[in-house]
């Protein structure tokens, strides 16, 4: 039989104006990454405050301006982002309607507030990646890198190919890191499938959650592969947060042996 749990992972987030918990501990699997959305109508203001957690607020659409104590003002544009560690406040002013993805962890004492402006042209490096091949193959950018500081998140973009498979070969961290997948410009029609299963190579026990924009799907635990629909493109951010910042990294993924 299917993971029962895993039926579980899948929340629409809301679309209407405010500021929302969409994943928490409190209510959620995941009990390490967390995942807020906040949604500005144009000329709206917002005062974000950490409290006892890191945040890193993605602009998904729209356009905003930032103040920060340490970052001074910023322009934001779309995927343009920011980080700030616990006991921070952050003003976040609407210049067009805007909807931020805002990933979140406890703060273990490590992390500086930064600003990542996207630059979707980056050369291939450190922040612009490739992943996969064939119809696996997949576009990835950071806006929390692995070399920035932070205690426990790691983050990112990932556009997949059209009907194309991201997170291939199946993988999970469980031993290190949970993930959310944050879902965005896949308005319906459009979809795609996230796929959770807890065994190797286990595929009579998957559970497969349709996603478009706005859901976001919890991994807290087992393989996490995805699938575009014919004619669309599977785009996400993902948050990654580690049990203990000595093993926030980026390449502890094992993969399914009966799939790699």
């Amino acid at each position: 039989m299917c993971d029962e749990a895993m039926k579980k992972w899948r929340v629409q987030s809301p679309e209407a104006m405010g500021f929302y918990p969409v994943v928490t501990p409190d209510k959620c699997a995941c009990q390490v990454a967390q995942m807020y959305r906040l949604n500005l109508p144009e000329g709206a203001q917002y005062e974000l405050f950490s409290e006892t957690l890191e945040m890193h607020p993605v602009l998904i659409s729209g356009k905003a301006s930032l103040e920060q104590r340490i970052l001074g003002r910023q322009g934001m544009e779309r995927f343009d982002a920011f980080y700030i560690p616990a006991h921070e406040k952050a003003v976040i002013k609407a210049e067009e309607e805007c909807v931020f993805y805002i990933g979140a962890a406890s703060f273990e004492g490590i992390g500086e507030p930064h600003f990542r402006k996207f630059e979707k042209d980056l050369p291939i490096g450190d922040i612009h990646q490739i992943h996969g091949e064939g119809r696996g193959r997949r576009e990835v950018m950071f806006t929390l890198a692995p070399q920035d500081s932070a205690s426990r998140l790691i983050c990112g973009l990932t556009w997949g190919e059209e009907g194309g498979w991201t997170s291939w070969p199946p993988h999970q961290h469980e031993k290190y890191l949970e993930e959310i997948y944050c879902y965005f410009d896949m308005p319906k029609p459009s979809f795609g499938f996230h796929i959770s299963y807890a065994e190797n190579g286990d595929v009579d026990n998957m559970v497969i959650h349709p996603v478009y924009s706005g859901t976001v799907v919890q991994a807290p635990y087992g393989y996490h592969p995805t699938a575009g629909s014919p004619g669309s493109q599977n785009k996400y951010l993902w948050v990654l947060a580690a049990f203990h910042p000595n093993v926030r990294r980026y390449d502890l993924a094992v993969s399914d042996p009966v799939r790699a």
